[in-house]
């Protein structure tokens, strides 16, 4: 699997898989061809039994990424760039209906499609040395796959104004402050507390971990009524799963539960 790719790396070790954004002498700047790939993985993780849990990160020590790579963006009209964000909208819906919890593991640089995709997955783990950022203000655009429309609806209007029409840095510590990040640790220790995130949630429940998320992104923009209503269907569905009976009878029995995601 690994030798296909020219702009990721991509693993699967105890059901965790990593995808790297691999190009670390572009700050791993997403090229159309990078978020081809990511795609791909994303696809193939969702059937995938065997992963569990994705990590996002980035290659190197300097940068998450990027974001756009700027090279190829330059020189659009507004047909180009709908065409080349399509694949960035593609990529961040495959990541909100994974159905498995994805962490970005954020270290340095995460400007633009780097904040945009941060705020995309279910989990932010950064370094102090993050510096989170939507610049597109001063390039003369707006950021174009969502970011505008996921800040508000994460933290607020004046919170989302602020961060887009100044463009300015966040830092790590600033990030889990304003509800852009859960967590900020030293740089050396980010790799050990993604992991140890990844390792619990490896042992939770993988349907009900999906039921979970999938009620979060749902109530988060549905009408009251129709979100209790889908979250008591969620509910409902996982008293067929076997990994209900299992959990209940280990509850019963205090012993630890082994979820099949059956």
């Amino acid at each position: 699997l690994m030798n296909k790719f020219d702009t990721i790396t991509f693993d699967v070790t105890n059901s965790i898989g990593v995808l790297t954004l691999n190009r670390p002498e572009f700050h791993n700047a997403m090229n159309q061809r990078c978020l081809a790939e990511c795609n791909s993985i994303l696809e193939l993780s969702k059937d995938d039994d065997s992963i569990r849990v994705l990590i996002i990160k980035g290659s190197g020590e300097k940068a998450f990424t990027a974001g756009a790579d700027l090279h190829e963006f330059a020189s659009y009209g507004p047909e180009e760039a709908r065409e080349a964000n399509q694949a960035w909208l593609e990529f961040f819906n495959a990541i909100e209906s994974l159905p498995k919890p994805v962490i970005a593991q954020v270290r340095g640089h995460a400007p633009g499609g780097g904040t945009e995709l941060s705020l995309c997955c279910d989990f932010v783990i950064c370094a102090t040395d993050a510096k989170f950022r939507l610049a597109e203000i001063n390039i003369g655009v707006i950021p174009g796959a969502g970011a505008g429309v996921r800040l508000t609806r994460w933290m607020g209007r004046l919170k989302a104004k602020e961060i887009l029409m100044l463009g300015e840095i966040i830092s790590g510590e600033d990030a889990v402050l304003c509800g852009l990040a859960n967590e900020c640790v030293p740089s050396n220790s980010l790799d050990n507390k993604v992991q140890e995130l990844a390792d619990k949630l490896v042992k939770k429940p993988p349907l009900a971990l999906a039921a979970a998320k999938s009620v979060v992104n749902v109530a988060s923009e549905a009408p009251m009524k129709v979100a209790l209503e889908q979250q008591l269907e969620e509910f409902l569905k996982l008293f067929s799963t076997d990994d209900q009976k299992e959990g209940m009878n280990a509850f019963l029995e205090k012993r630890e539960a082994n979820f099949k995601g059956r």
